[in-house]
């Protein structure tokens, strides 16, 4: 029988903190919210490398200690209404929700929406609202956002997300150049997104994140 609280506290221990992560909230979110839950049957046991879990269908886990770190750059308060885009089974909303006041988890993949839906509700994140629909689009009816976090990599950052986002709101998104990748927190004021580095932090680009590709007469 594999001991996953164990595993949860020394993923914590070992890649959480080192990485300068002390917000208690955060920490706390990280150590109650089982992992291994909210993964394929077939990759528990992954569930705690210091990696991105492949959940299929184009989505991932994010690496614990890059999801972390996003979370602490957002700063994120138990009044915040936060945007989680492209959710997959559900563990960043659920340790988000532990978070901030509400969460609103955006799932284009059907299968792993419903999943999502019963694995919340298992673990009793009743602050959760699971979205389904196309990332890119996110979920106007229930912004704007105090914050939103994209669960995967960017090129481009859609219209439609920029606009979803409160004036005086903050989004943590990583913005991949080839294989190359940053997180970069952005702030929105007068209705204008400053962005600043955070860290070096790589993933897959989600889709409808690309570049629009050029074509050259």
């Amino acid at each position: 029988m594999t001991d996953f609280a164990t595993r949860r506290r020394m993923m914590v221990d070992t890649q959480v903190r080192p990485s300068d992560v002390t917000e208690f909230p955060i920490i706390d979110a990280m150590l109650n919210i089982p992992r291994e839950a909210f993964v394929p049957r077939d990759k528990v046991e992954a569930a705690y490398a210091s990696e991105d879990v492949d959940l299929g269908e184009g989505r991932i886990l994010l690496d614990p200690r890059v999801f972390a770190k996003m979370l602490d750059a957002l700063n994120l308060t138990n009044s915040d209404l936060v945007l989680d885009l492209g959710a997959g089974l559900g563990y960043s909303s659920a340790v988000i929700a532990r978070i901030a006041e509400a969460v609103v988890a955006v799932e284009s993949d059907e299968a792993l929406a419903t999943e999502a839906q019963s694995l919340l509700s298992d673990h009793h994140a009743d602050n959760v609202v699971l979205h389904m629909g196309p990332l890119a689009d996110g979920a106007d009816e229930h912004g704007p956002y105090d914050a939103i976090l994209v669960e995967g990599g960017v090129e481009v950052l859609p219209e439609a997300i920029a606009a979803q986002l409160k004036d005086g709101g903050r989004i943590a998104v990583i913005f991949m150049e080839n294989a190359l990748g940053t997180v970069r927190v952005g702030h929105k004021l007068d209705g204008q997104i400053t962005w600043r580095y955070a860290f070096n932090g790589t993933a897959p680009v989600v889709k409808g994140f690309e570049k629009k590709a050029e074509f050259a007469l």
